[in-house]
């Protein structure tokens, strides 16, 4: 503990002495003016302020612009030292028409001018629902949000293909999420919890259509009011809503070599009530590929090494829909209800075509097989959700009460047919795996804030979550190709698990803004965590109940030119998921055997971040590093029997990586942005294995990066590309080798915007993609390939029929699991 509270020293001592820079150039001017004016920017049909407005003032005796300052969380400014004259202030923020106010005058007789409210009127069009540009990445106090409604190269893929475009995050070729090199990341829909991920976020990725995504939220540093667990931070997918008045049907299709989809949305709103209904379909196909295998295994009991090749042709097939109705009533202006309910499915087919087996010791072959390997696995998922806000007549005081159901339905099947090794052509025997389960959630969460002053602000909230997770697992075997299937008498391979799991949470933070530009925010979250877990047949499961408390504190000071300072340090926790605690036994390759283990405890983490924001101009940059500690991690365990591999995980680990990240947005004109960024981190890797047969380490450094850009041609014509790389993957026994995306789309926008028109291709320089893993041991040596070809060429259109407009709405919130919102955490309290 002394250590992580001496790492959090440094940091805060590099944020004071930024200060000290800046109050000393302060000081260079010994009489400075002592004009001020000031004064505060919101939305005209709203209400609500409008954060990182940009202020200029212009001398009307010169026409120069002399200082100039950006709005905070509260839509508030202050431009001091003023000398005295006649001044014009400047007003901007995209999406916003421009506006001006004249003749403002500062003498000495009126040193201090206040401007009071000053609000901003959004552009209207007659027929479609109001628009602005956003740039594609932008940032808030505790998160950086990816704006992907405004990409055109996310038409027609999914939610993975979205998440490569957000700064910090990775996403391998699997669809593995992870977060500056952590794969523990906590991802919430809407701001809640849901059991789709529970089993598999990778899977659950490709579920979600991207055209459905309006943004992207990547929390590296969340406070106190939101769920501790997620060890390297949060991820908030926002779906695309309707607020409008009105009538609006939106349809996306898309059809391509490698895959095709459609969407229907429509949305109704008049007065207090409005309702949604949307649904999307996805099919994949023609994703054909390869995967090869050379593996050395040592048996310590034969004292010998068996060497295995294997190899086959794979090939992909894949569906998914997705489905939401929505329902909101503003009760009065100070109470509302909102409710949701979300059906998924997904069924995802991989074949592998003659696996072909040799097994070889002293260069003598000892074993020879071939199999056709079928793998099936599908879904269906369903959350409903029902939230109820209530707003006192004080700003910012305000109570929430939030429920939610979720249930995801799941079965992860496969089927080996043995061919005979006489005539490959005929199946000498079968075997079958059957796994079904599903995960549960019942979470209840309440939440209150109040105000304490105008700088001050108190929260307080307490959290349920019950989750029942359910896995009935059985093997089958059968004689030649029609033989009837029996199952296999071994009640390791044959049994059903049940893990409950109740988690009970109550958190208090405390906001402050003070000396004008710095905010603090601190708080504390405690956790308690109880499982009972169990076997229907001849096992038992004992694991302790435990209690966890979770400090957070964020720490951020807003310089004179509008550029900002941000420090921070959280405490996390990652429980294990039903992937590392499934016990059954997942052997469709028999040479890589991979089984669960339901005794794992959670992980902890301490997360520290330092960064540096600056804006000029319409562009901006953002430089951050950050240090991470994991104790007790969840790391795979490898043995070899015979000449399998056998794995599991266990909590053996430590892990540590330090590093940064750097991304920027250039605003070359109003038709040309360029985007993009670098991540690079070092990463320790021990398992603290006393034996040194299985003792393992690893150190490197991992970097990538990404770029986008958009380029709007001439009437309604745009070009949009992006390129992701990610660098050799540093693992505890080896690597995973580097692959690159990118993608160029061309669209055209037709009949007043209403409908767009548009033709994509992705890696169509490179057709294939080879993903190499080495893992080397005392005990074993393995070179894995898979080859998939990626290259796609597609069309995309999209239009829209209906009115809406805009009308003036009463403050209200939406209320969201762990209270993931649009707006920051770390929003002024007062008005």
């Amino acid at each position: 503990m002394y250590n992580h509270l001496l790492r959090m020293k440094h940091l805060f001592s590099l944020l004071l002495f930024f200060s000290i820079i800046q109050w000393s150039q302060a000081q260079t001017n010994p009489v400075p003016p002592t004009g001020k004016i000031s004064g505060t920017v919101s939305d005209s049909s709203t209400s609500d302020a409008v954060e990182f407005a940009s202020i200029g003032l212009i001398d009307l005796a010169t026409g120069k612009i002399v200082d100039g300052t950006v709005t905070d969380s509260a839509g508030s400014f202050v431009l001091e030292h003023v000398a005295n004259g006649t001044y014009q202030i400047g007003i901007r923020m995209i999406g916003y028409d421009d506006m001006s106010i004249n003749n403002v005058i500062v003498s000495d007789q009126a040193s201090e001018v206040s401007l009071k409210r000053i609000r901003l009127t959004a552009p209207l069009t007659a027929q479609i629902t109001v628009e602005g540009k956003k740039d594609l990445i932008t940032e808030e106090v505790d998160r950086i949000i990816y704006n992907a409604e405004n990409d055109a190269t996310n038409k027609g893929g999914d939610a993975t293909d979205v998440l490569r475009k957000a700064p910090l995050l990775m996403v391998d070729m699997d669809g593995n999420l992870s977060m500056r090199g952590n794969s523990n990341v906590k991802v919430l829909i809407n701001g809640k919890a849901s059991a789709l991920m529970a089993s598999s976020v990778a899977d659950a990725l490709k579920q979600i259509p991207a055209d459905q995504i309006k943004s992207v939220e990547v929390i590296t540093s969340p406070s106190a009011k939101y769920d501790a667990e997620g060890s390297a931070g949060i991820v908030n997918i926002v779906l695309k809503k309707n607020t409008l008045q009105g009538f609006s049907l939106n349809v996306d299709a898309s059809a391509g070599i490698r895959g095709s989809s459609l969407g229907l949305n429509g949305a109704y709103r008049t007065k207090k009530m409005g309702f949604s209904l949307g649904g999307h379909g996805r099919a994949g196909y023609n994703i054909p590929g390869s995967y090869q295998n050379d593996q050395n295994a040592y048996d310590q009991n034969a004292g010998k090494y068996t060497r295995t090749i294997q190899q086959a042709h794979t090939q992909s097939v894949m569906g998914f829909g997705h489905y939401v109705f929505g329902w909101d009533y503003d009760i009065d202006s100070t109470n509302s209800i909102n409710a949701s309910v979300k059906y998924g499915l997904r069924q995802m087919n991989n074949s592998q075509t003659d696996l072909s087996s040799h097994s070889y010791q002293d260069d003598v072959l000892i074993n020879e097989s071939h199999r056709d390997v079928r793998t099936v696995n599908a879904n269906q998922s369903v959350d409903v959700n029902l939230n109820y806000t209530h707003l006192f007549k004080q700003p910012k005081r305000e109570f929430s009460v939030l429920g939610l159901y979720s249930r995801n339905n799941s079965d992860n099947n496969f089927t080996n047919s043995i061919l005979n090794n006489a005539d490959w052509s005929q199946v000498s025997s079968r075997l079958k795996n059957q796994n079904h389960g599903y995960n549960q959630e019942s979470t209840i969460q309440l939440d209150y804030q109040h105000p304490i002053s105008k700088n001050q602000l108190l929260e307080v909230g307490a959290k349920n979550i019950y989750r029942q997770v359910y896995s009935k697992y059985e093997y089958f075997s059968a004689v030649g190709a029609d033989g009837d299937y029996t199952p296999l008498g071994n009640d390791s391979l044959n049994n059903t698990f049940r893990y409950n799991q109740n988690v009970t949470a109550g958190y208090a933070s405390y906001t402050l803004n003070f000396l004008k530009n710095y905010t603090v925010k601190a708080g504390l979250r405690y956790e308690y965590t109880s499982i009972n877990a169990q076997y229907q047949q001849d096992r038992e499961v004992s694991i302790p109940s435990y209690g966890v408390l979770v400090p957070s504190i964020n720490v951020s000071r807003k310089l004179e030119n509008g550029n900002m300072i941000k420090a921070s340090y959280n405490r996390r926790i990652q429980r294990p998921s039903m992937q590392f605690l499934n016990p059954n036994v997942q052997a469709s390759n028999p040479y890589n055997i991979t089984v669960g283990n339901p005794e794992l405890r959670p992980e902890y983490s301490n997360n520290y971040e330092l960064s540096y924001s600056a804006y000029f101009g319409r562009s901006s940059a953002t430089l951050s590093s950050f240090m991470r500690n994991t104790e007790s991690s969840i790391q795979a365990v490898r043995d070899v029997r015979g000449d399998t591999i056998h794995t599991t995980y266990r909590n053996i680990g430590n892990e540590d990586a330090y590093g940064f990240n750097l991304f920027s947005n250039i605003s070359i004109s109003n038709r040309f942005t360029l985007g993009g960024g670098i991540d690079a981190y070092y990463a320790v890797l021990k398992n603290n294995n006393p034996d040194p047969f299985y003792n393992a380490s690893n150190q490197g450094w991992v970097i990538g990066g990404r770029i986008n850009g958009r380029f709007e041609i001439a009437k309604g014509w745009g070009l949009h590309w992006f390129a992701f790389y990610r660098g050799n993957q540093v693992q505890l026994q080896g690597y995973q080798t580097s692959f690159g995306m990118y993608s160029l789309n061309l669209k055209k926008d037709f009949n007043k915007k209403k409908g767009t028109f548009g033709i994509g291709a992705e890696n169509f320089f490179t057709p294939s993609i080879r993903i190499r893993t080495q893992l080397d041991s005392p005990m074993l040596n393995q070179s894995s390939s898979n080859i998939m070809h990626t290259m796609n060429f597609k069309i995309n259109f999209s239009y829209r029929i209906g009115k809406m407009t805009t009308e003036k709405k009463s403050r209200k919130k939406s209320i969201n699991n762990d209270d993931l919102k649009n707006n920051s955490d770390n929003n002024s309290p007062g008005q």
